[in-house]
This record gives C-alpha cells, sequence and structure tokens, in this order.
C-alpha cells in the first residue's frame, strides 16, 4: 500500500555527540561583538530535536542563561524564526503554529487543515495535550470558536481522535463505504457533506486506502474528481488534504512547499514551518517527490528563493541535492 512509504528524514541524531561541547560552542558564537551565524547553523540544523532539548539544558546548567533568548537576542528575522523553530520538541512547535493561524483577526484555515490533517490518533493527542498546556485553553474549544459549519466538525473529528488505529482494515466494509460515498454526491442531486466527512475523519488510512479503490471501481471517476464537483471550500480542502496524505503524504508537502514558493513573493511562514516539522520524518521523501513532480530540486527552488543566513539554514536542513 502506497501509505506504508518508508519515512525517510534529512535530520537524524550526530554520533559522538557531546551536548556540552555544543552548548559551549553557540555561546561562544553569539558571545562579544558579532555572531557567527554559520556555527549555529553548522550545529543546530545538524542535530536531533532530542539532541537539541539536550543542549537547552546543558546550555541551562553549564552557563545559567536560556539559549532561545539568547538566539532571539542575537538572530533576527527568518533566520531567527527557524532556529527558535527548531529548539521546540515537535508538537510545542505545530501547537504554536496552530495557535498563530487562529490568533487575532481572521483565521488561516490552510495552515490548520496542513497541520492536522496528515496527523494519526497518537501524534494528534500529543498535539491536544500540550496545547492545552501551552495556552490553557482546549484546542478543540478554540478551533469551534474559529471556524463553523462541517469544517467545523471535521476538524473536531479529528481533534477528539475518532480516527481507527493504523492498520484497521475491513476491505467489506470498504466496498459498502465506497458506495455510501457515491450516494452521497454523484449518486444523487445535492451532496451529503455529513457522509464524507465522517468516513474520512473516522477510518484508518490503510481502509481510506482500500474505499478510495472501491470507489473507482464503483464510479469509474477517483474519489478527487467526485470531491471537486461535489464540494467546495474549507471543507473541500481539508478533505482532499486527507485523501493526499492517505495516498502519499510526501506529494501533499512537495505541492505546498511548491505553492508557498511559486509565483510572486514567498509565503516564508510555510516554507519555514514544512521543512522544520518534516525534517526528522520524511523531508528526503518529499525532496525526491518535489524533483519529480516539478523537475527541479527543492534545494533549488529554495536556493532561488531566500537569501543569507535564512536560506544557509534552509538549505542545512533540506541536505545535498
Amino acid at each position: 500500500m502506497s501509505w506504508y512509504y518508508t519515512p525517510v528524514p534529512t535530520v537524524v541524531p550526530v554520533e559522538g555527540f557531546d551536548a556540552s561541547a555544543d552548548a559551549n560552542a553557540l555561546r561562544g558564537a553569539m558571545k562579544g561583538f558579532g555572531t557567527d551565524e554559520q556555527a549555529i547553523i553548522d550545529i543546530l540544523c545538524a542535530r536531533s530535536n532530542a539532541q537539541r532539548q539536550q543542549i537547552m539544558e546543558q546550555y541551562s546548567s553549564e552557563l545559567g542563561r536560556d539559549i532561545i533568548e539568547d538566539l532571539k537576542s542575537e538572530l533576527g528575522g527568518k533566520f531567527e524564526d527557524v532556529i527558535v523553530g527548531l529548539m521546540m520538541p515537535p508538537e510545542k512547535y505545530l501547537c504554536k503554529q496552530l495557535h498563530k493561524a487562529m490568533d487575532g483577526m481572521g483565521t488561516d484555515e490552510e495552515t490548520l487543515i496542513e497541520i492536522l490533517a496528515p496527523q494519526t490518533n497518537e501524534e494528534v493527542k500529543k498535539i491536544v495535550d500540550c496545547y492545552e498546556e501551552m495556552y490553557s485553553r482546549p484546542l478543540a474549544e478554540h478551533l469551534c470558536s474559529e471556524t463553523d459549519g462541517s469544517f467545523r466538525r471535521l476538524l473536531t473529528m479529528i481533534i477528539v481522535g475518532a480516527r481507527d488505529p493504523q492498520g484497521t482494515v475491513d476491505a467489506d466494509l470498504a466496498v459498502e463505504q465506497a458506495k455510501q460515498l457515491y450516494d452521497a454526491g454523484e449518486g444523487k442531486l445535492g451532496t451529503d457533506e455529513e457522509v464524507f466527512y465522517k468516513i474520512l475523519a473516522h477510518a484508518s488510512f490503510d481502509q481510506l486506502e482500500i474505499v478510495f479503490e472501491e470507489y473507482k471501481k464503483l464510479s469509474g471517476q477517483t474519489i478527487e474528481q467526485a470531491m471537486k464537483s461535489e464540494l467546495s471550500g474549507e471543507l473541500y480542502d481539508a478533505l482532499s488534504a486527507i485523501v493526499e496524505c492517505v495516498q502519499m503524504a510526501p506529494h501533499f508537502f512537495a505541492k505546498r512547499l511548491h505553492k508557498a514558493m511559486d509565483g510572486a513573493g514567498t509565503d516564508d511562514a510555510k516554507l519555514i514551518r514544512i521543512i522544520v516539522s518534516r525534517s526528522e520524518i520524511d523531508l528526503q521523501n518529499v525532496k525526491d517527490e518535489f524533483e519529480q513532480m516539478y523537475n527541479k530540486t527543492l534545494l533549488s527552488a529554495v536556493r532561488n528563493e531566500c537569501s543569507g543566513d535564512y536560506k544557509r539554514a534552509l538549505c542545512a536542513l533540506i541536505g545535498g541535492a
């Protein structure tokens, strides 16, 4: 099954790791006149998140200082966003991004979808627990206050962990679910959105893969084609994101990275978020997919779009072409 692609990260734990040596080297890079940005990139972009957490503890216990505060006072702009993002535990980083997407005027639905659609129940639970700890407010409550309708119901289902565990598969049920999707969309006048979001939020990714195959046999159309003609707005965006993640998560992220760099201007927040959050999961797969889809490497695309230390940090995380 395509869902079982083998995730290959671009950032792995460094061998011969010495948290104390790294902490002191980082302090040296920030002490005195001027900052050695390259030294910061060389250390922090080449350590795993668990190793960075150890560096942070060592920095505090040996030097009596807060490494995040020091980094913030020495760095700036998008380069700072990358480096400070790397210093946060993965679920904390995603919680901060979710909060940012809902804070203030308007809601960034696209970011909510990008973060929540690919997650398994176990990953969602970590995010939900971490969010309440960080913001003293349940994620479900915050989401409900910022979204509405079928989109709100879908996101709520995702974060309450309604999805069946990985590996849950029932071939007979898949035939039935494909028929339910057909009857709720193509097979009737109007669309019963509830059937779509209930099946796509409840079934395991493994089950959904079989459902989509059965749908094509039944309808002659792919589930994507059917959804495009039956759904719209944020609900369509969210459900099609789930479909893409079921079929090939790296394809989903490669497409989003391309969109972040396509046309005039760059969506730096999206670029940073995906590269930082996928670097220890499957960024190598995303790179391979990107090159296949767009006939250029992710590294060359980032080099063309970004500059300075910001560019160097992202390129270090992406790794060689």
